[in-house]
């Protein structure tokens, strides 16, 4: 068993297919945390686990699941082993942005799959896990929002929305568990070069790529650093929340880009 400043902690990651949430997977292995990562896209999950068992001699688990649908959510989470079922870090990673319409051309679509995994989701996840802590009188919530829950930017309004409800989401729970010993942490990152932008325009690889032209954003990794920071504190210290952005980002409507040769 790999040893390091996760070793014993169980934790569970939503949205762990790809970008932040398999970032936050690998630096967890690598401290020595027993995972259970979870996604829509089972095999990518399950190829995960075998590669970080394989490298990182830790205890792993997948499940496949919609975490927009809360009846899958519960049986998933419910159906774990015993033995995965003292969660100690609940991760709440799972989101996507669709679209950048005005509200008054929006699809009707691309904000109910937006509020349905950013908010609803990321509510699922928690209701489930969140009494065990309670009870325990330890655990850690980690939920993923943006600097767009604290800036709006055009043609945003309704993916913002879903993140300003992730920061009140987590400023409530941290007020609602005084006394729990319970800690919840918002992590709030800039632009992030991952699928997001290209799930954003519905697998559209070129405009997604237009978004970092002669710009550099943050990695996956410098975000999965950031949470790996949070969470391995003393336990009497809970960042409450943590803006990190590129360098090349003041805020969600400036940044720098290298001028084109």
């Amino acid at each position: 068993m790999t040893m390091g400043s996760l070793s014993g902690k169980t934790a569970l990651l939503t949205g762990a297919s790809s970008g932040i949430g398999q970032a936050c997977a690998e630096l967890f292995a690598r401290e020595g945390a027993r995972l259970i990562l979870t996604a829509r896209r089972g095999e990518r999950v399950a190829a995960l686990v075998k590669d970080l068992t394989a490298r990182y001699s830790v205890e792993a688990h997948a499940i496949s699941f919609d975490i927009r649908s809360q009846k899958d959510t519960a049986q998933a989470i419910e159906s774990l082993p015993e033995s995965w079922k003292t969660i100690d870090i609940l991760l709440n990673n799972a989101g996507l942005s669709r679209g950048l319409d005005k509200v008054h051309e929006g699809a009707l679509q691309d904000w109910e799959e937006m509020i349905d995994t950013n908010v609803k989701g990321l509510l699922y996840a928690t209701r489930l896990i969140l009494p065990g802590m309670v009870e325990r009188r330890s655990g850690h919530v980690v939920n993923i929002g943006s600097i767009a829950g604290y800036q709006l930017y055009p043609g945003g309004s309704v993916y913002c929305a879903s993140k300003f409800a992730v920061r009140a989401i987590s400023e409530g729970m941290r007020i609602d568990l005084l006394g729990t010993r319970v800690r919840v942490t918002e992590i709030a990152p800039g632009m992030v070069e991952t699928e997001f932008s290209k799930v954003r325009f519905h697998g559209d690889a070129q405009r997604a790529a237009q978004v970092y032209l002669n710009f550099t954003p943050l990695q996956a990794m410098d975000v999965a650093e950031t949470v790996l920071f949070c969470v391995t504190r003393p336990p009497h210290v809970d960042v409450a929340h943590m803006i990190v952005m590129s360098t090349d980002q003041g805020s969600v409507n400036h940044s720098y880009r290298t001028p084109a040769p």
